[in-house]
């Protein structure tokens, strides 16, 4: 018994994945003006459907819905399957406020009231 499997079904077979794949994800990441579905993500990497997505490379942002996750360094890795996956050379949490530069108690007070005389 044999299992060879044709490159037209292959296809299909990819083409409904990386769909489903689509279907289910929130995530995107954002270069510039330019958004692109991201299908799959993990530690080091993330990939983004190879057919219309053109080579990305530099620095770029990754959001779930409206929330920005991560600013990362990006670089291409392979193609495979129909899925161009791309590996973090720095990956930096997103944060909502500028980071402090002096330690804050956690039960520091927020402000100072003063007295008027």
């Amino acid at each position: 018994m044999s299992t060879y499997v044709s490159k037209e079904i292959t296809a299909e077979l990819d083409a409904a994945r990386i769909a489903g794949l689509k279907k289910i994800s929130r995530l995107r990441v954002e270069i510039g003006d330019n958004t692109y579905k991201i299908l799959r993500l993990w530690k080091g990497g993330f990939t983004v459907e190879a057919e219309t997505t053109p080579q990305l490379r530099g620095l770029v942002d990754i959001y779930d819905g409206v929330s920005h996750l991560y600013q990362c360094l990006i670089i291409a890795d392979e193609d495979e399957a129909g899925e161009m996956r791309y590996e973090f050379k720095r990956s930096t949490a997103a944060a909502d406020k500028a980071p402090l530069d002096f330690y804050r108690a956690p039960d520091a007070p927020i402000a100072l009231l003063g007295h008027k005389d």
